[in-house]
């Protein structure tokens, strides 16, 4: 593989700080990369250091969210390869080489995955635990950090999804299941995390406990909708059927609730059914886009 034709992304809003730390191990590391710091609406000299260190700066008027920066970095990206990082100096670029070794033998797209002294707070590990045992469970295969923002992919496969890609914090979630669903080989290579330099992280788990509630039902849906709603069709029509047995014995009728929970049963399954379908022809549509393109 020819390892010029890389481009790195670091998406970053307000991280002069880190950026004057990473930047130089970057360059010194990968001399020939095509390097890319999408300034998402900073306040401070984000934009400057980038550019007087060597970057090529994409600067956006305003924050638009960190999936916007990894869409428009990636669409501007030259290299055949493309690794994502962050701005704030916990992803050290000598880690780059085991990512790329992967793609090197076959994968498509390679994450760093952080161990439990890599997550932000206990809530946050506990959380990102919960998403990957269930993506584990949705996709069949072992996803070790759903939601890690290092990763190496090759460009053509990671342009394929950019319409999926949402513009807030969980792009990692939806790149990582396009790939599965796809069939595009992910690999995971354990990779420590250093302590970020500057303010706080950006995201507040208690805060934001609704969006990622959400991406628990995005994590079911980009892959297959049908096994999140047979489980809970499955779920609503025994207690229908548990109900009317109860109702037989004791009243010797059929209720409405049994109908209700009966009815709700079969609505869902349905409604999964519709998603499976509407799921596999928006693949079917990135595909073609991608090859015509």
């Amino acid at each position: 593989m020819d390892r010029s034709l890389i481009t790195v992304i670091l998406p970053a809003k307000n991280e002069a700080e880190g950026l004057a730390r990473i930047l130089p191990e970057l360059f010194h590391s990968f001399p020939h990369a095509d390097v890319i710091v999408v300034d998402d609406g900073s306040t401070d000299s984000t934009g400057a250091v980038a550019k007087g260190l060597g970057a090529r700066v994409l600067r956006s008027p305003y924050s638009m969210g960190n999936g916007a920066a990894i869409k428009r970095g990636a669409r501007e990206a030259r290299g055949d390869l493309i690794i994502f990082m962050d701005a704030d100096g916990q992803h050290g670029p000598e880690h780059i080489h085991a990512l790329l070794a992967k793609l090197d033998e076959g994968y498509d797209m390679a994450v760093g995955a952080r161990d439990a002294s890599g997550q932000a707070s206990v809530q946050r590990g506990l959380a990102n635990a919960f998403y990957n045992r269930l993506a584990s469970w949705v996709t069949g295969h072992t996803v070790l950090d759903l939601t890690s923002g290092f990763r190496a992919v090759r460009a053509s496969k990671f342009r394929e999804f950019l319409h999926l890609l949402p513009n807030g914090f969980s792009y990692p979630t939806t790149c990582t299941m396009a790939f599965f669903r796809s069939a595009y080989p992910v690999a995971y290579v354990p990779t420590p995390v250093q302590k970020r330099v500057g303010e706080a992280s950006h995201i507040r788990p208690l805060k934001d406990g609704v969006r990622f509630l959400l991406i628990i039902f995005k994590i079911a849906t980009l892959y297959s909708p049908l096994k999140l709603f047979a489980p809970v069709a499955a779920l609503f029509g025994s207690s229908g059927l548990a109900w009317y047995g109860f109702t037989f014995a004791t009243e010797s009728r059929f209720t409405n609730m049994s109908a209700l929970l009966m009815s709700a049963a079969v609505i869902i399954f349905l409604i999964g059914l519709i998603s499976e379908q509407i799921t596999s022809l928006t693949y079917l549509s990135a595909r073609s886009e991608r090859s015509k393109s």
